[in-house]
């Protein structure tokens, strides 16, 4: 599915841009997320690398036809009516792994939305892992991988960072991005 993701995409024109970390574990976080093929992009950006990832989705994904799919892919179906625990199970994932990788859309949604959530930050402060952000421009069908961040516990100024990345990207339906900045920084302020 990789493979087929990965030549799919270079038959469609996209491209991708940077690398992926040394780190053996980290967390990658893929937006603007604002349509279903953003998923095939994210297929095939690890099939480019030849890497296998984990990904949170809905638990509703995970149902049907298609559920054992998803499981095969990575998934870690959540119910989102119930977030309580991700952040330690997510946690114990990585501490018993020797590899890996996480992807996860900070947005939650397609739709547009008011803010990230942040299980995203917690999830990498928690298990000590790098983030990675990456980039899914429709416009100019490009993906783009960016360096590495680690949560500093200064949410504001990592945020800063990740809009620095995200800047100027456009999802493959724009105008459904989420503008980039977590509700922890409304306190903040």
């Amino acid at each position: 599915m990789y493979w087929l993701a990965k030549h799919y995409l270079r038959l469609r024109g996209w491209r991708i841009e940077g690398a992926f970390p040394e780190d053996p574990k980290f967390l990658a976080i893929g937006a603007p997320h604002t349509s279903n093929f953003d998923f095939v992009v994210f297929l095939g950006v690890l099939g480019h690398f030849g890497k296998r990832a984990r990904y949170i989705g809905k638990n509703s994904l995970f149902w049907g036809p298609l559920g054992w799919l998803m499981r095969k892919l990575g998934g870690i179906p959540v119910r989102r009516d119930r977030p309580e625990g991700l952040v330690e199970q997510t946690t114990a994932a990585f501490a018993a792994a020797d590899e890996m990788i996480l992807v996860v859309a900070p947005e939650g949604t397609r739709s547009k939305g008011t803010r990230w959530k942040s299980g995203f930050y917690r999830i990498a402060s928690a298990a000590r892992v790098p983030i990675v952000p990456a980039s899914v421009n429709g416009v100019d069908r490009v993906a783009t991988i960016g360096p590495p961040i680690w949560a500093s516990g200064d949410v504001p100024a990592d945020m800063d960072r990740l809009r620095a990345f995200y800047r100027g990207v456009e999802g493959i339906h724009p105008g459904n991005e989420t503008p980039v900045r977590l509700a922890e920084e409304d306190a903040a302020e």
